[in-house]
């Protein structure tokens, strides 16, 4: 993996609140049992339906008190299948689950898509209000080829998710490979203490969504999706504005991103109830269609991304770039937006060092920002490494650039307008008129939102 960061970064770190660990979920102590699939019924052939047979035993060893659920060697056909709390599923080596093809087999439930509670089917693997719950390898859990897509046109349905957690505490997933086919993969939405670690995710939409979330780690994942390998959010419009669950606290380390259509990490654009103190650190994005780091949002989210630090980053084979922001028209508008300048969502605290590129188009493009609301407080310092153009910036406060070493860039390295700092000297000047225009506020509603 990457090297490790130099002793003042990691003491910078500290310094502002983020150089902590997410806290780990911790270990249940009661009484644990260990009950095997196969005693209930299951059969690993791979042809007759278990969800029962693996209910009944999840069921059950909830009751007996918690402990493990074990799955030995085999493949196990299964509809949706739901945790309780105090209870671990352990895929051993071998054996797979595989799921079911038929909607029938996922119940309607309430679901966060797209930053919003819709209508739709569960996940493969779900758990909702459960403490002290997990789901260990090193087998598989593999979703059906014949679901395919995100939401059923018809019926406007969100499709199943494979794995979802809904306001759970203590959440562990380790020492897997899981694979989905057009829906996300992994979903915590208002958890807290979730742990990621060892854990491989194919995928054909996302990887990692962490939705609403507090103190959550992702250590030693390999990403291989469709679209952004791991996507921070906090909902959309007045609905995620007026619940005010905040996404915060979150670790991301070790970890290696491959992905052929959007970013390796995207921040946004569901930010309506704010996301912050996120560190990225010792990861390697080995392809992006877009940007290795995207963070977005647009006017009618609100809130605020704030407190992002990456350090020890490699980037190689992103499409578009390094590093992207843009608050000005990132994601599709919702129906009740936040109106007002309190619609427009705030960045400030962005912080990037120790950065190696290779070969990329762009180093960084950051000329989307809200006039009515620039970013206070960005740097970029210990860069390396090969890019065919700089850095662009706009509409910024506080900036520091340090020791930017990159090499094959046509141009100048580094183009404002509007942008104060240091490390400034000898920049060009951007055209403001070649800059994107930033959208009116969004006009207050006729009648004030209200939940329902």
């Amino acid at each position: 993996m990457c090297g490790t960061a130099a002793a003042p970064v990691a003491a910078g770190l500290q310094g502002m609140g983020l150089g902590q660990p997410a806290k780990a979920a911790t270990a249940y102590r009661g009484r644990k049992v260990t009950l095997n699939v196969k005693d209930y019924g299951a059969s690993g052939d791979g042809k007759s339906r278990e969800t029962e047979a693996l209910q009944l035993t999840i069921e059950r060893c909830a009751v007996l008190g918690g402990g493990e659920v074990v799955i030995p060697a085999g493949d196990y056909a299964t509809g949706a299948l739901t945790l309780r709390s105090n209870v671990t599923l352990r895929i051993e080596e071998g054996a797979s689950l595989l799921g079911s093809g038929a909607m029938a087999d996922y119940p309607m439930t309430e679901v966060r898509w797209e930053g919003r509670w819709i209508k739709g089917y569960s996940a493969l693997i779900s758990a909702t209000d459960a403490e002290n719950i997990g789901i260990a390898g090193p087998g598989r859990i593999v979703a059906s080829e014949a679901i395919r897509g995100r939401v059923e046109r018809e019926a406007h349905l969100r499709l199943p998710a494979l794995l979802e957690f809904t306001n759970c505490r203590d959440v562990r997933v380790e020492n897997l490979l899981t694979v989905q086919t057009g829906m996300w993969s992994t979903h915590p939405v208002y958890c807290e203490n979730v742990s990621f670690k060892n854990v491989v995710f194919q995928s054909g939409a996302d990887g990692i969504d962490v939705d609403s979330c507090r103190h959550v780690s992702i250590d030693g994942c390999t990403f291989e999706t469709s679209d952004d390998c791991i996507s921070l959010k906090s909902g959309r419009g007045e609905e995620g504005n007026t619940i005010d669950r905040v996404c915060e606290d979150v670790r991301i380390s070790n970890c290696t991103f491959s992905d052929r259509y959007f970013a390796c990490i995207g921040i946004g654009s569901e930010t309506s109830a704010g996301i912050r103190n996120v560190v990225i650190e010792h990861c390697k994005c080995l392809s992006a269609r877009s940007h290795a780091i995207y963070i977005k949002s647009r006017p009618g989210r609100g809130a605020f991304v704030e407190n992002i630090v990456v350090n020890d980053f490699e980037a190689s084979g992103a499409q578009q770039g390094f590093l992207r922001l843009n608050n000005l028209n990132s994601g599709k508008q919702d129906e009740f937006p936040v109106p007002g300048d309190a619609g427009i969502p705030l960045f400030r605290e962005f912080h990037f060092s120790n950065i190696r590129v290779t070969n990329l188009p762009a180093l960084v493009k950051a000329t989307e920002i809200h006039p009515r609301k620039p970013l206070v407080g960005f740097s970029l310092t210990n860069v390396t490494g090969t890019c065919a153009t700089g850095i662009a910036l706009a509409n910024m406060k506080d900036v520091v650039i340090r020791n930017v070493q990159v090499t094959g860039f046509e141009g100048p390295l580094i183009r404002i307008e509007n942008v104060t700092g240091t490390g400034l000297k000898g920049a060009a000047k951007i055209d403001p008129t070649t800059l994107p225009k930033a959208p009116e506020p969004v006009p207050e509603a006729e009648t004030p939102y209200k939940l329902k």
